[in-house]
C-alpha cells in the first residue's frame, strides 16, 4: 500500500504551485512575439546537438534501456516541435469563424504536472515546455525514480532558457525526489496533468480530481498486402522496430502479411537484420519476457536482441538486430506474443483475403493496444480504406516507419508530440496528438449572425408529417 505524504513533501508542493503560479503572472500579459522567442531559446537550448546528445545518453546510462547510440537522433522532435507552435497563435484571438460570428481567444491552462517516463526523461520536458511555455503556462515535472537525474537537468537547461529569454525560470520545475503520493498531490493542486507513461501512472491521473491527458498502451500492427514494395516495407518495419530497440509505444509489433508474399517479405526482414525464432526458441523467448503474472521483464525491455535472446537461453549472431517469431492462430490475453512487447521483437501473421487480414488486426486489439496505432504497407487505396474503416486506432500510417512517423514526422503531416492520445478505446479523453492546443483554455465569442433556421420539412426528411403514436 502506498504511505502517507508526509508533511514536508505537502509543503514542498505548495511551495512550487506558488512559485509556478507567480511565474505565469509575470508573462500573463507578453506579446505573441516574445511567445515565440521563449519557445525558439527553449527549443534551442534543450535540442541543440551537444546538450541534448549528453542528456539523452545520461538517460540510457541511469535507466539501464534503450539505445544509447540512438536516442541523441531524437532531438529532432524538438525541432519538430518548434516548428509546429511557432506556426500557431497562442494568445489574444486565435480563430475567427465570420460566416457563423464566432471568435476564439486563447488563455493558458493553468499549472501543469507532467508525468516523466524513464523511456524519454530527456526529450518529453522540453516537448511539454514547447508547448507549455508558448502558452503561459509553467510546468511542475514528476520524474520517473529509475531517472530522476537525467529529467532535473534537462529541467535546468529550460531555465536557463527562460533567463536567456527575459523569462521567470520558476516556468519550469522539477522534483528531485519523487514518490508517489507527493506524485498524486501534485496531480490534484495542479490545473492539468500530463501523464505519458504506464497504465498505473494514467489511472492515476485520471483519478486525481483534476482534467488530465493520459495515453494508451500501444500495440502497433502493420498490414503488408501484395501490393507493397516489399523491399521498402522491410526497410522501414526494420527501422520502426529498432528505434531505441523497441522502447517506444509505436514500434512494430505485429506484422500481418499476405501470404502470396510471406516468404519473400520473411526474407527482406532478415536481409535488414531479423532473427527467426524457432518453435523451441519462441518458447524460450516467452519464459523470458514475461513473469508469472504477465508483467514484462526489466532485463528483456527496450535491449539488444543478444540481450533477449541471452536472458531466454539462446544465442544469435552479433549483426542481428532484431528477433522474429511466427504467431499464426496465437491471438488473445493467453497469447503473449500477441501484445506489446516493447523490445526488439516481432510476431508475424499471415493472411489470404485482405478480409482475414482485418479480421486478424481485430482480434490482436482485442487482446492489446486498442486505441493506440496500426500502418499499412500498401497501394491499394480499398485496402487502406477499409483498415481505416474498421481498425479499432487513433492514427494509421500509410507506408511510414511507425515510431517515426507517429508522433510527427518531417515527411507527413502529423502534429508533433511526445504524448500519443488513444481516445476512449485506450480510455483516454482524446484521440490527437497532445499538443499546443490541448494545453490552453479557450473564451469563445459569439456576435449574432442572420438567422440560420431550416425549414421544419428539410429537418425532419421524409418522417415531416407522420402520424406519432
Amino acid at each position: 500500500m502506498s504511505r502517507e505524504l508526509r508533511d514536508d513533501e505537502r509543503e514542498l508542493a505548495d511551495g512550487m504551485i506558488s512559485r509556478a503560479r507567480a511565474s505565469m503572472a509575470e508573462v500573463e500579459d507578453w506579446s505573441q512575439e516574445n511567445l515565440d522567442r521563449l519557445a525558439q531559446a527553449i527549443g534551442w537550448h534543450a535540442g541543440n546537438e551537444r546538450t541534448f546528445t549528453r542528456l539523452a545518453q545520461q538517460g540510457v546510462d541511469e535507466s539501464g534501456i534503450g539505445d544509447r547510440d540512438g536516442r541523441p537522433g531524437k532531438r529532432f522532435k524538438i525541432h519538430m516541435v518548434l516548428r509546429d507552435a511557432l506556426r500557431q497563435k497562442s494568445t489574444g484571438i486565435v480563430e475567427v469563424d465570420e460566416e457563423r460570428g464566432l471568435v476564439k481567444y486563447a488563455k493558458p491552462a493553468g499549472v501543469i504536472a507532467s508525468l516523466i517516463p524513464m523511456t524519454n526523461p530527456a526529450l518529453t520536458p522540453p516537448v511539454t515546455g514547447i508547448y507549455s511555455a508558448k502558452a503561459r503556462n509553467a510546468v511542475i515535472f514528476s520524474p520517473h525514480p529509475r531517472t530522476v537525474q537525467t529529467t532535473m537537468q534537462m529541467t535546468s537547461v529550460m531555465r536557463a532558457a527562460c533567463r536567456t529569454a527575459g523569462a521567470p525560470e520558476d516556468l519550469f520545475q522539477c522534483m528531485a525526489n519523487p514518490s508517489i503520493p507527493l506524485t498524486q498531490y501534485l496531480m490534484e493542486a495542479a490545473d492539468l496533468t500530463l501523464a505519458t507513461g504506464g497504465k498505473l501512472m494514467v489511472q492515476a491521473a485520471y483519478s486525481s480530481g483534476k482534467p488530465a491527458y493520459g495515453v494508451g498502451a500501444g500495440n502497433s500492427s502493420i498490414v503488408i498486402d501484395e501490393t507493397a514494395e516489399i523491399e521498402i516495407a522491410a526497410a522501414n518495419t526494420r527501422m520502426s522496430k529498432t528505434s531505441d530497440f523497441g522502447s517506444g509505444c509505436s514500434a512494430d509489433g505485429n506484422i500481418i502479411i499476405q501470404r502470396s508474399i510471406y516468404d519473400r517479405m520473411v526474407q527482406a526482414l532478415i536481409d535488414e537484420g531479423g532473427y527467426l525464432c524457432n518453435g523451441e526458441e519462441k518458447v524460450a523467448l516467452e519464459k523470458a519476457m514475461w513473469d508469472g503474472k504477465g508483467n514484462r521483464t526489466f532485463p528483456t525491455i527496450a535491449c539488444r536482441p543478444q540481450q533477449t535472446a541471452a536472458v531466454a537461453g539462446f544465442s544469435i549472431p552479433e549483426d542481428r538486430k532484431f528477433l522474429m517469431v511466427e504467431n499464426q492462430g496465437q491471438i488473445g490475453p493467453q497469447h503473449r506474443f500477441s501484445k506489446e512487447k516493447l523490445t526488439t521483437l516481432m510476431a508475424l501473421y499471415h493472411f489470404d483475403t485482405f478480409d482475414d487480414a482485418l479480421c486478424i488486426v481485430k482480434a490482436i486489439y482485442e487482446a492489446g493496444g486498442k486505441g493506440h496505432s496500426c500502418g499499412i504497407y500498401s497501394n491499394n487505396d480499398d485496402h487502406i480504406d477499409a483498415l481505416a474503416r474498421v481498425a479499432p486506432v487513433s492514427r494509421m500510417m500509410v507506408r511510414q516507419p511507425q515510431s517515426k512517423a507517429n508522433a510527427g514526422a518531417w515527411t507527413n503531416g502529423m502534429p508533433m508530440t511526445s504524448s500519443l492520445g488513444c481516445g476512449i478505446w485506450g480510455g483516454n479523453i482524446t484521440n490527437e496528438n497532445i499538443t499546443l492546443k490541448h494545453m490552453m483554455n479557450y473564451t469563445w465569442v459569439s456576435r449574432p449572425i442572420p438567422e440560420d433556421r431550416p425549414p421544419e420539412e428539410e429537418l425532419f426528411g421524409e418522417f415531416y408529417g407522420q402520424e406519432v403514436a
